[in-house]
């Protein structure tokens, strides 16, 4: 039994890659931070599909929360380990940077960067003695273009990348591979606010993008399919921006 990590897996994205990842018989881990009933939400559309999961609350953002959680999962599981991570916990909070508050600037490099330190390397150790890992870090059209009003957005993903490319070569030679994919506009939570009628214009593609299309590239990136790429930044934006 392999078994998956997704941060922020409870809705849009992150739901999306917890069920595609369960139709590949993985044991998905649902990690949350207080939308429980939107986490028990999907790990029932698992289970209706004959899928395993469970879920597993803990701030992205905080180091100590973070490895109590995974302790305690590993201290249930000593017999296993997490092969599968996926990164994609997430929050924007938009600004000018003129008007941008420490706390803004804060919470969102916190849950997108340091909730990647903190988990990634506790997860690490066990993927280098298996010889085999999966990492697959959630960043963003933002982080690769830059947008305004989305200044510590954009120095989050793209430190994310930054850290896929150097990582990817430090643990290659253990069979693990880090990956990151970078989506444009998809319809979920996050992009409800937008003006989806003006920015459909921009997109050669004409829409948005679904949340499960970002799935099927996890699910392939997270399979043994995918060994020989590592390293890389793989957009799914409809042709926005290349």
């Amino acid at each position: 039994m392999k078994y998956a990590l997704i941060t922020g897996g409870s809705r849009g994205i992150g739901r999306a890659i917890s069920l595609r990842l369960a139709e590949e018989g993985i044991a998905v881990i649902i990690n949350y931070l207080s939308n429980k009933e939107a986490a028990e939400e999907t790990l029932k559309l698992i289970k209706a599909k004959g899928g395993q999961g469970e879920l597993l609350p803990f701030d992205i953002s905080n180091a100590d929360s973070i490895c109590q959680a995974l302790d305690e999962w590993n201290n249930r599981h000593q017999e296993e380990y997490i092969s599968i991570l996926v990164n994609n916990a997430g929050i924007r909070s938009d600004n000018l940077m003129i008007f941008m508050e420490d706390q803004q600037w804060n919470s969102v490099l916190g849950t997108t960067l340091t909730g990647f330190f903190y988990t990634t390397r506790h997860l690490l150790k066990n993927m280098i003695v298996n010889r085999y890992g999966r990492i697959i870090n959630m960043t963003s059209l933002s982080g690769i273009k830059g947008l305004p009003g989305q200044t510590n957005y954009s120095a989050a993903k793209a430190a994310l990348i930054g850290a896929t490319k150097a990582l990817a070569q430090e643990v290659a030679p253990r069979k693990i591979t880090v990956n990151a994919i970078a989506p444009g506009f998809i319809d979920t939570d996050m992009t409800k606010d937008l003006d989806e009628t003006t920015l459909k214009k921009l997109i050669p593609a004409g829409r948005f993008g679904k949340p499960e299309e970002v799935a099927e590239l996890v699910a392939f990136l997270a399979s043994e399919k995918s060994s020989y790429i590592t390293g890389e930044v793989i957009s799914i934006n409809g042709g926005l921006y290349t």
